[in-house]
């Protein structure tokens, strides 16, 4: 085997190991997110019967979680965690499509070990569905806007070069979102499925799933579309 020959091999394998590292912290990411959102909000429960309260130990599990998950993995793989994340970034061409389906299938197997985790934690059966329903034009509506709020501020960071600010910013976006949409903001399709597989206080029944992952994708074409348009607008075309 030549020099050359060699080398090219050294490089095949570097690269098949950055994948790698890329598809497991996705994994990983959603993973860990699910698990604070499906635990936080059994242990919610298990704390009082408030329900307001309820939600605000849940928000204010996720809002640290995520914001130290995309802290953290941001440098490796993105920190997308996020089905409809991973598409949009097609659409702009950063990502391949074929990394953009490891990364989904990431996503969603972690988003459903995260339930397990969660659930055996606290003394549930590990696979546990969900029988609570959610459905109706307003929660629909909520999942539109929470998602294109996410999308667009994404994308609108990155255009502006504050891309710096992301995990507080999604953060901060996410936990505001709980409480002024009435669908408590899912966003997030794999962390949407993960959390049909839970009877308890963030479950959602899997008949619901459709509806909000198809609401999802409508929020996330309308946020990326506002953020292609808003986003492109130099500051000249402000000033001319």
């Amino acid at each position: 085997m030549g020099k050359s020959e060699r080398a090219l091999n050294h490089q095949i394998l570097a690269h098949g190991k950055v994948l790698m590292k890329k598809i497991l912290a996705e994994f990983l990411g959603t993973m860990v997110l699910v698990s604070a959102v499906v635990g936080s909000g059994i242990m919610a429960q298990n704390l009082t019967r408030d329900v307001g309260l309820q939600l605000l130990i849940n928000a204010f599990s996720t809002i640290a979680a995520l914001w130290l998950l995309i802290l953290l993995f941001s440098p490796v793989s993105g920190a997308h965690f996020n089905p409809v994340v991973t598409l949009s970034e097609i659409f702009f061409k950063r990502i391949s499509w074929s990394l953009s389906l490891a990364y989904v299938s990431a996503q969603l197997l972690g988003g459903f070990v995260g339930t397990i985790m969660a659930n055996v934690m606290f003394k549930h059966p590990a696979i546990f569905p969900s029988h609570h329903i959610r459905s109706g034009a307003g929660l629909f509506l909520g999942e539109i806007l929470a998602t294109a709020g996410l999308l667009f501020l994404i994308h609108m960071l990155g255009f502006q070069g504050r891309s710096h600010i992301t995990p507080v910013a999604v953060a901060l976006w996410i936990g505001s979102a709980y409480f002024f949409t009435s669908s408590t903001s899912f966003a997030n399709p794999a962390v949407t499925f993960a959390r049909a597989f839970s009877n308890t206080f963030s479950g959602i029944s899997i008949s619901s799933v459709p509806g909000f992952v198809l609401a999802q994708i409508v929020g996330a074409t309308i946020g990326t579309i506002a953020a292609l348009y808003f986003g492109k607008t130099s500051t000249g075309e402000i000033n001319g």
